[in-house]
């Protein structure tokens, strides 16, 4: 019998539970520029991107409990993982984005999977929204999905959430690309794909005005109708976090989360399979979240009260 994960979700339907307002640049960049290629980028054929994806998350440990269970997928895209993840047989698979046209794309190849429920949602929010504590068998996060979040802050909270998603015996796995050496000279320039009429190049900026944990990314796209065409260039860019290695296993042990695994994937990708920590674990990582709420709770305030002042004080 499927997993009842939320009210809100219609099985094949792409449910809207964030308010478009909050979508970050990485989204704005996806929806303008990158979505129409991003399938194609990745090798062109979604289905096979699906098989090599489940063949990978077996790899890693990603298998449903005895009586199917729910897995979610967060930064799904067009949805190979999803899919993937399907195919295991997971009662119900969360295929969360923020990206109208991937999560349309997937919505198009899963007709036929009904386990498969696209939901338009902000990641940093829809495991808490969404999911039961303690309910999911699996939750993956992979790609440049971590990368795209606006903060480091957000990272680590989005690891309290799934510590608190995971059923005791679930497994999450994270893929994510570490930017934190600076590349220089032409190692800026990272060659993604080429076919006879469409190149495409990501390039690496590291300017004055940004802090260390950021990073400038222009994706460049050649393209031509036809071979006999003339090449045009379109080019978009928006920032990316650098995550250390370090840093991140710290949040991970903070958030009440094991590694089990560690290694690196396609594309230098950085690979992290963790189960929930013991229950001594997760009580002291709760209490620190719980103090860390408090903390962001008391700055607001504090922004608040001091934008009052600036307020009074510009009406004085």
């Amino acid at each position: 019998m499927p997993t009842d994960t939320t009210d809100t979700i219609d099985s094949t339907d792409a449910a809207d539970t964030t308010d478009p307002t909050a979508m970050t640049a990485a989204v704005d960049h996806y929806d303008r520029f990158l979505a129409e290629h991003y399938t194609w980028m990745l090798g062109g054929d979604l289905l096979s991107l699906a098989e090599a994806q489940r063949a990978f998350l077996s790899e890693w440990g990603v298998v449903p409990g005895p009586a199917g269970g729910l897995a979610v997928d967060l930064g799904c895209g067009p949805g190979h993982t999803s899919l993937a993840l399907a195919g295991f047989g997971f009662d119900s698979v969360l295929a969360v984005d923020l990206s109208e046209p991937l999560l349309g794309e997937l919505a198009a190849h899963a007709t036929e999977v009904p386990t498969v429920r696209p939901v338009r949602a902000d990641v940093r929010t829809a495991l808490p929204e969404l999911v039961r504590p303690g309910s999911a068998a699996a939750v993956v996060c992979l790609g440049d999905t971590l990368t795209h979040l606006p903060t480091r802050g957000d990272v680590a909270a989005l690891f309290g959430d799934v510590a608190e998603a995971l059923a005791p015996d679930g497994t999450a796995v994270f893929g994510y690309r570490d930017l934190t050496v600076p590349l220089t000279g032409t190692d800026r320039f990272l060659p993604v794909r080429a076919t006879e009429d469409r190149i495409m190049t990501c390039f690496l900026e590291y300017p004055d005005d940004y802090d260390d944990y950021t990073v400038v990314v222009h994706d460049l796209i050649h393209s031509r109708d036809g071979s006999g065409g003339d090449w045009v260039m379109d080019a978009h860019s928006y920032r990316k976090l650098r995550l250390s290695h370090a840093w991140v296993l710290e949040q991970f042990r903070v958030a009440g989360l094991r590694p089990t695994r560690e290694g690196t994937g396609p594309g230098g990708m950085r690979i992290v399979a963790l189960e929930r920590a013991a229950a001594s674990g997760r009580s002291a990582a709760a209490s620190g979240r719980s103090a860390a709420a408090s903390g962001r709770s008391a700055a607001a305030s504090g922004r608040s009260a001091a934008a009052s002042g600036r307020s009074a004080a510009t009406t004085g």
